[in-house]
């Protein structure tokens, strides 16, 4: 188990301390109200900057930090550096909200002192169940994922980070296997599964990258119809941008670990269960 999964264990039952760092006073009090409302125990910690958050970090410790990438006298990547900084041992989740996050990924320009990023225009009820995946994990009972993953001990480890928290996995050892389960439903209300989890390179005559493309070219699967996440151990940003740019929702990097999986995993059966997502900067 990780640092980032020792220390936010915890959440479940104490009141989470959650620093929004934006340099709108009307973004950080409309962020930090869907935050109260959707998760009536957080505190909300609003910071207008690099130099604010540093100040607010020396005064008490916080469990998750959310921050602009734009700031008055910094950018998202060096609150991150700060936050890492003042938390020294305990790990703090930082998340990115950016309308350009999507591009920075892709372009892997973001650093590892950077947790995960938000694409603000999915907007506040998505924000609050990305947030909500990583202080208060909650179960989707009879979640179905879709899981091709060719080596048998990884296929059980994952399956059981998977069920442990209520999804039900179905795991087939090649992507030829997975489309012969897939096809018949092909057009129908119900796509067969609700997520799609694959790993990259697969001993079959089909890789990853494969599956990625029936799925959003042939079956035309959108994002939000069947969100794919794809596990990789390439290093190589170049690829890894690449199955981004294909129609993959979000990457898990490995070795997997289990709380950044299982967020991941979560946050895209919620978010496509939302309604059509309304901008941030349009409310």
């Amino acid at each position: 188990m990780t640092g980032e999964s020792q220390d936010l264990r915890h959440l479940g039952t104490a009141a989470p301390r959650i620093m929004v760092v934006d340099g709108s006073k009307l973004v950080r009090r409309l962020i930090g109200d869907v935050l109260s409302r959707e998760l009536p125990d957080v505190v909300v910690v609003p910071c207008a900057g690099v130099a604010e958050a540093r100040a607010a970090l020396a005064d008490g410790a916080v469990d998750l930090v959310t921050t602009s990438l734009v700031l008055p006298d910094g950018d998202g990547i060096a609150l991150a550096h700060a936050v890492r900084e003042a938390a020294g041992q305990a790990y703090v989740p930082v998340i990115v909200v950016s309308g350009d996050a999507q591009a920075h990924l892709e372009d892997r320009r973001f650093t590892e002192d950077v947790t995960d990023y938000f694409d603000k225009s999915l907007g506040h009820q998505a924000l609050a169940a990305f947030i909500r995946g990583y202080v208060h994990p909650q179960p989707i009972p009879g979640a179905r994922v879709l899981y091709v993953e060719d080596s048998k001990v990884v296929a059980l480890a994952t399956k059981r980070m998977l069920e442990r928290h209520g999804m039900q996995v179905m795991h087939f050892i090649g992507v030829e296997e997975a489309l012969e389960y897939l096809e018949p439903l092909r057009g129908g209300d119900d796509p067969g599964a609700d997520l799609v989890l694959t790993d990259v390179y697969l001993k079959g005559a089909l890789s990853g990258n494969d599956l990625l493309d029936r799925l959003r070219n042939d079956f035309g699967y959108g994002k939000r119809r069947l969100p794919v996440l794809v596990m990789t151990g390439d290093a190589n940003p170049r690829n890894q941008s690449e199955l981004l740019r294909q129609g993959a929702n979000d990457l898990v990097l490995k070795p997997i670990e289990e709380r950044r999986l299982v967020t991941k995993a979560l946050f895209q059966l919620r978010l496509a269960r939302l309604p059509e997502p309304t901008s941030l900067d349009a409310e």
